[in-house]
């Protein structure tokens, strides 16, 4: 609704949630659902190459640790990258078997806290003009978050 040229805004409740879910639609087609897609496709080049395997053998006695097969490092891998992906690849290696519902559980907290760390080093640290000498010690504290998360997790499921 335009009055002389300026964008009135409605305070009409429906109008103000169809904006409202035209935006968050807009947000899971063009942002989230790129990154799921990705890492299903990820999730089965690993599989077809026969990586998957190799690093569920090399990563055993680490995610062991966390009551975790040694496959459930690419989901951390992938959430490293990007949130949405490593949920995608989560999803993915539930639904081949490869991690149970429990698995996924323990992984979940691990994803949100150490999530698209990738993304957020220029996004956020260096809008923010955090010295790069501190980066590293950020993104530590957060795999440290996320290993504590998992140890946690594993105690109650």
């Amino acid at each position: 609704m335009e009055n002389n040229g300026a964008v009135k805004s409605s305070h009409n409740p429906f109008d103000i949630f169809v904006a409202g879910a035209r935006k968050g639609f807009h947000i899971a087609i063009h942002n989230l659902m790129p990154n799921v897609v990705m890492a299903y496709v990820l999730a089965e080049v690993l599989n077809l190459l026969g990586i998957m395997p190799f690093l569920g053998q090399l990563f055993a006695p680490v995610m062991g640790l966390f009551g975790l097969p040694g496959e459930a490092i690419t989901v951390l891998l992938t959430a490293w990258l990007s949130s949405s992906a490593g949920t995608g690849v989560a999803v993915s290696l539930l639904t081949k078997g490869v991690l149970t519902g429990a698995d996924v559980t323990i992984l979940a907290p691990a994803i949100f806290l150490m999530g698209s760390q990738l993304q957020y080093m220029g996004r956020l640290l260096g809008v923010a003009d955090v010295p790069k000498k501190y980066w590293p010690l950020l993104m530590l504290v957060s795999v440290i978050n996320a290993a504590i998360a998992m140890f946690v997790m594993r105690l109650f499921v």
